[in-house]
């Protein structure tokens, strides 16, 4: 029951990632996509380094 908790707060977090993502214009359609199937892959590892290294980057 704890994992599947986890991994639902992973998915919550990616998708919530995943749509800061395609808000932002200026970034090239093909990185958005490439940066999608990393976030969908490494859940909580993909997250930490959109949110903490990325985010303000792009």
């Amino acid at each position: 029951m704890v994992s599947f908790l986890i991994w639902l707060v992973g998915v919550i977090c990616c998708i919530w990632c995943i749509k800061d993502l395609w808000a932002k214009p200026k970034v090239d359609k093909v990185v958005k996509l490439v940066l999608t199937v990393a976030l969908l892959c490494f859940s909580w590892v993909g997250f930490a380094v959109y949110y903490f290294l990325l985010k303000d980057r792009l």
